[in-house]
């Protein structure tokens, strides 16, 4: 499982490149890169917030994770059967 930090830092990247591309498109479509700027910095807070949410809930659900040892999970992966 990822650390609380390792998550943020992997939000904070991810949505380092989509404002980059979300100012580029706001400003391709208003022509006003204040506007485009606002639009996108918006769109980032929000879904800074809603990643580190959303990777924070999957951390909690065993489901699909290999060699946690917790009831529940299973070993998705062919290698190693011997069915």
């Amino acid at each position: 499982m990822d650390s609380p930090l390792r998550s943020i830092v992997k939000a904070f990247t991810w949505q380092a490149m989509g404002l980059v591309t979300m100012t580029g498109l706001a400003f391709l479509l208003s022509g006003d890169i204040a506007m485009a700027g606002g639009f996108a910095l918006s769109a980032a807070a929000t879904g800074f917030v809603f990643f580190i949410v959303h990777e924070r809930i999957w951390a909690l659900i065993p489901w699909g994770r290999r060699g946690t040892g917790q009831a529940g999970t299973q070993n998705l992966s062919p290698v190693g059967r011997t069915e």
